[in-house]
């Protein structure tokens, strides 16, 4: 029989843990807070990784590194941006063990640094201490440049792929002689992003902008995509800052303009993290296991050989070189399992829980009558496909998979954006049907934590697209210029 595991319905939170572990992506480490992604988690990753950094470098950006720590004087030069990252920051204050009388590894007293250290929240402090080294002129403007690296940030609650202690990510940080150039620089990001997000996860998102409570710390204005999990609870999938001239001003970054004046530099910073794949698992997949939108699957097209004996697996392998073959020069990943130590049924269920968009089964019967099983994995449907043009059957299926989950998750997230008029209509929106709720806001701190403290629902964003129009605050009834989204997020 068959293990039982968490439905959605049931329990989505356990449901989530679950998957991830029956998936094989990620699992908890013993270093509280922190995770292993696992091979097959960690090729998802880097599918995501190569296809970003390919949209960065089309996008003019470089590569760099920069340091892991940072010097706890460069944080305390930007009020705000300390702040922000101060109850989450991991703080180095020794160099260096010994062992005591009874041979337990301890902290040699004697080496205490001079200065603490902080294991990177962010990079921002100590990218800026580098580029007033390397900006004189603006000869030297603009820097492109962004970083993928590991981040620390000391969560109480951590969830795997959602929130962790330490995560990876990409951080771009650029430098730009005006204004208008560095505001332009983070919404091309912004729509890098989202055309990411759409395009190869399959997830639709809201593009716009955090109200001033929600912003990162240290910017001038915060743009975000915001995507619709299958609970009804948002996400955060990505973020791009306009920083202004805080960072320059705070570490003294100045360049000589045309006319040999100096001005303070402007900038941005934006990054994604390993939180998209948090994000990816939640809208896509189902009770069996994970769904994987063909873009993004570490294996496109599974194949599983059904045979007695020596001889009809020979005569399997023999047709299916061909197909492997014509599918790899197509640029789809294949793999042909082949393994004798699993049966086909359990191979079925393992490729299932992981998520592989296609699955094709070929037995003796199908190779006397010139055909193969083809299973797509989003819908649970399979179908007898004749050999003879296979190939390109399972190209186009590929497409129509990506497609309809896109679509099946934009549908899901349209019936899930509702318009409220009152407080009461939105707290009873919230509790029984979740989603983004679309509400007028008289632009408060005070009302958007009030709405915080009473429901837990934020503003997510206030979107680019929005329609302008004059409205009453559902709290305070004072003037609204127009609506903005709330959720309960992750």
């Amino acid at each position: 029989m068959s293990q039982k595991y968490t439905t959605r319905k049931e329990d989505y939170s356990k449901w989530y843990n679950e998957l991830v572990n029956r998936a094989d992506l990620a699992e908890h480490s013993d270093v509280r807070g922190c995770m292993v992604i696992k091979p097959y988690g960690y090729a998802i990753w880097e599918k995501m990784k190569d296809i970003l950094d390919k949209k960065f470098k089309e996008t003019g950006h470089s590569n760099a590194y920069f340091p892991l720590f940072i010097p706890k004087s460069y944080l305390s030069k930007e009020a705000k941006h300390v702040e922000g990252f101060a109850k989450e920051c991991a703080v180095v204050t020794h160099y260096r063990l010994m062992n005591d009388e009874d041979g337990n590894v301890v902290v040699d007293p004697s080496a205490k640094l001079e200065e603490e250290l902080i294991v990177r929240p962010t990079s921002e402090t100590i990218i800026w201490n580098s580029y007033k080294n390397w900006i004189h002129s603006y000869r030297d403007l603009p820097i492109l440049i962004n970083q993928w690296a590991n981040v620390v940030r000391w969560e109480m609650r951590t969830r795997l792929f959602l929130r962790t202690s330490e995560f990876l990510w990409q951080e771009g940080h650029t430098a730009h002689a005006t204004k208008q150039e560095a505001v332009e620089e983070a919404e091309q990001m912004l729509h890098v992003y989202a055309d990411f997000a759409e395009q190869y996860m399959a997830m639709p998102v809201v593009k716009g902008v955090k109200s001033p409570s929600e912003r990162f710390a240290g910017a001038e204005e915060t743009h975000c995509i915001e995507a619709l999990m299958q609970d009804g609870k948002a996400l955060q999938a990505g973020t791009s800052h306009f920083l202004g001239q805080n960072f320059a001003k705070a570490f003294d970054v100045k360049f000589a303009d045309k006319e040999g004046s100096l001005e303070y530099v402007w900038a941005t910073s934006w990054g994604v993290s390993t939180r998209l794949m948090g994000a990816l698992i939640m809208t896509h997949s189902d009770d069996e296991g994970l769904v994987l939108p063909p873009t993004l699957a570490p294996i496109q097209v599974a194949i599983v050989p059904i045979y007695k004996g020596e001889e009809q697996l020979n005569a399997i392998s023999d047709r299916v070189a061909t197909l492997t073959s014509e599918l790899r020069s197509k640029g789809i990943s294949v793999k042909y399992d082949d393994d004798d130590n699993r049966r086909p049924g359990w191979k079925f269920a393992e490729y299932e829980t992981k998520g592989v968009p296609i699955r094709v089964a070929i037995g003796q019967r199908d190779l006397d009558n010139n055909k193969a099983e083809v299973a797509r994995r989003d819908k649970k449907e399979k179908k007898s496909v004749d050999w003879e043009g296979i190939a390109d059957y399972i190209e186009q299926l590929l497409e129509d998979i990506q497609s309809n989950l896109y679509n099946k998750a934009l549908a899901y997230r349209s019936e899930h954006i509702t318009e409220v008029n009152s407080y009461e209509e939105f707290k009873d929106v919230l509790s029984k049907k979740g989603g983004f709720i679309s509400a007028h806001w008289d632009g408060t701190e005070e009302t958007e934590d009030k709405i915080k403290e009473e429901t837990k629902a934020t503003i997510r964003c206030i979107p680019f697209d929005r329609t302008e129009e004059t409205g009453e605050c559902i709290i305070t009834g004072k003037p609204s210029k127009g609506r903005v989204l709330f959720a309960k997020a992750y």
